[in-house]
């Protein structure tokens, strides 16, 4: 077997082409007839800690394909992972995601942050979906992963934020962290600079982004599981007369409180009816605009801002609508700042 190590570093060559990577990790699938007889081997020899056949493989083909292509080995996070497999002298190729964090701003509303399927057919596509198999034409994670898949020469594109916005609303502002995962990627050399400058030309006027470095599959599990305050610029629309002081005593009563929100009416379709206690931690008027109160507002994660300010028929408590004594509603929002502490920058990417 180790007489074909060459052999075994050609087939690699081969099944690598069209690929560009610079780390590499040889792996392999050992026939269970093989293992079984080194096993015995063991037994009879009474060896308490040999060499496998595996990882002996793994070693002399990984040397012999780096002197071939000047790649390196790496244990931990390679570009690619090369898997042999001697029963059939075939070589399996798993490539490895591309991870990067960023920033992205969402300018348009009625754009949801990821794919949204059907709900008829589940993206099969039908009548109701004009047989796209989507609810939206488009989303944050397309805008951005379209010109990302056609510059990696990649398969797909996932985007993982920290959080997500309404549909209708805005995220403007500082922006709200994100990493897109680029799936199988054939091309990972290009500069974060470039992806950055061919998505804000590609999606002009719908969604920006700004990238700041490659990331990996940890820090995709802490920006996911991170809790960050949000801040909100909304419009709000009262029922009746009141002036700007009526406004901001009102405001002051949600200013600090903790707020017990049934899970809102225009959400229990798809989640889960329980009762969660989110803070405000600062609530300000900062003017009229056109018979509206432009109010800002500082709150926990997952605090809903709408019933904040409506009241969703009791759901929430307390709310400006109980407050001021009159309906009121949220007719825009704006996410402005997605606060919390950064995730501590992995493997900074640095341009050559």
């Amino acid at each position: 077997m180790f007489d074909e190590t060459d052999a075994w570093a050609e087939r690699i060559e081969e099944s690598v082409q069209g690929i560009e990577f610079s780390t590499l990790l040889v792996g392999c699938r050992v026939p269970p007839i093989m293992a079984e007889s080194e096993e015995m081997v063991w037994s009879d020899l009474g060896l308490t800690s040999p060499e496998t056949l595996k990882a002996q493989f793994n070693r002399e083909v990984g040397k012999a394909f780096s002197a071939r292509s000047g790649s390196e080995v790496d244990f931990k996070r390679p570009d690619l992972v090369a898997v042999c497999n001697p029963a059939d002298n075939t070589v399996d190729l798993e490539i490895n995601p591309i991870y990067i964090y960023g920033r992205y701003r969402k300018y348009e509303r009625g754009i949801p942050q990821t794919r949204w399927h059907c709900r008829e057919c589940h993206g099969e596509g039908c009548e109701r979906c004009n047989f796209t198999g989507k609810m939206y034409a488009d989303s944050v994670e397309e805008l951005i992963g379209r010109p990302v898949i056609k510059c990696c020469d990649a398969e797909d594109l996932i985007l993982h934020g920290a959080g997500r916005e309404d549909i209708d609303a805005r995220m403007i502002g500082t922006g709200r962290p994100f990493i897109m995962e680029i799936v199988h990627p054939n091309i990972r050399s290009i500069p974060l600079s470039v992806l950055e400058e061919t998505i804000n030309s590609t999606a002009e006027g719908r969604v920006s982004v700004t990238l700041d470095h490659i990331s990996d599959r940890r820090e995709v599990e802490t920006i996911k599981s991170g809790k960050a305050h949000k801040r909100y610029s909304i419009l709000v629309e009262v029922d009746g007369d009141f002036s700007e002081d009526d406004v901001r005593i009102s405001l002051s009563a949600l200013k600090g409180a903790s707020i017990t929100q049934r899970t809102p009416h225009r959400v229990a379709h798809r989640r889960a009816d329980k009762e969660r206690k989110r803070d405000v931690i600062d609530i300000n008027l900062r003017g009229i605009e056109d018979g509206q109160y432009r109010i800002e507002v500082l709150g926990d994660a997952g605090l809903y801002i709408k019933e904040l300010i409506s009241g969703d028929e009791g759901r929430t408590n307390p709310n400006l609508t109980e407050c001021i004594g009159a309906p009121a509603k949220v007719t825009a929002l704006d996410v402005i700042m997605v606060e919390g502490v950064v995730p501590e920058k992995v493997n900074k990417f640095q341009e050559d």
